[in-house]
């Protein structure tokens, strides 16, 4: 009778083991590596240099007529800023900015909530994008003065035209992105119309969705600013590029350039702490994009 043999069983114990002291696990990083990896420090670096270049090139060239040197332009921003003049300018211009802004984000959401539901409404947004994005905002001012007049409603009409279109076909391209698994997922729970683009798409195409945002962002502020300098006043209340306007033909450069830096400011400090912050609480910190 042949006996089965079973190998030896070996008993299970655990080993404590003492900690790990004679070096240190993490090394900590040269002080100059830790600060270059601060982008605010490297942006900030940045910005010195172009100063420094524009102070340099204003001191040779000599001729505060054609190019007023980084502190001229500084001491002319700090004193609009004093009058209250710079502001109110910013006011306006940003309070119209604002309006034709979110009317073109609403306008966009519902063109591309449509062209995902329907067949009819992906061909609307195609036929719609080719025939009026490659259209420059500004080429519609001299109708939008014809249909609205002089003042804000023109102003509004090429904002949004500004917006729409970037940011419908870079909100559609995300929602095109979106992964099937996603897709049945929310068809599963039985998601239809507002309620699966919602909850579904919007979601998982954000990162498109905050770069269409953001080109649409930098759109309008550009055109307005644009708009402002061809006609933008309407009973003497003009914006930021009205401002420009004015002392360009009273030949104030230096408070040209104040306006100039301060349209920059504005732009940098929307990209740089508006989005930058919207996009570290949402796809940074979801994992969506490195």
């Amino acid at each position: 009778m042949n006996q089965v043999l079973s190998p030896p069983i070996r008993p299970e114990y655990d080993r404590v083991l003492s900690p790990f002291v004679e070096a240190p696990v993490e090394r900590r990083l040269p002080l100059p590596t830790r600060l270059w990896q601060q982008g605010w420090l490297r942006r900030g670096l940045i910005l010195v240099a172009l100063a420094l270049l524009w102070e340099g090139l204003a001191r040779w060239q000599d001729n505060d007529l054609l190019l007023p040197s980084f502190g001229a332009t500084l001491s002319a921003l700090f004193d609009g800023l004093a009058t209250g003049e710079i502001l109110e300018r910013t006011r306006i211009s940003l309070t119209v900015l604002a309006q034709g802004y979110v009317l073109g984000v609403l306008l966009a959401f519902g063109l591309t909530s449509l062209a995902v539901s329907t067949q009819f409404g992906r061909d609307l947004l195609s036929t719609l994008t080719a025939m009026f994005n490659p259209l420059p905002a500004i080429a519609l001012l001299p109708l939008a003065l014809l249909w609205f007049g002089l003042g804000q409603g023109s102003l509004i009409f090429v904002l949004v035209h500004a917006v729409l279109w970037p940011l419908a076909l870079n909100t559609y391209a995300g929602f095109q992105a979106v992964p099937d698994s996603l897709r049945m997922t929310g068809r599963n729970y039985g998601l239809e119309g507002l309620a699966y683009v919602g909850q579904i798409l919007v979601p998982a195409a954000l990162p498109a969705i905050l770069s269409g945002l953001k080109i649409g962002w930098a759109f309008a502020w550009r055109t307005l600013i644009a708009a402002e300098l061809v006609f933008g006043a309407s009973s003497g209340r003009g914006g930021l590029g009205w401002y420009i306007f004015q002392n360009r033909n009273e030949l104030y450069t230096d408070r040209v350039f104040a306006g100039l830096l301060l349209v920059i400011a504005i732009g940098l400090v929307v990209e740089t702490v508006v989005f930058a912050s919207l996009e570290r609480v949402t796809v940074r910190r979801w994992g969506q994009v490195r």
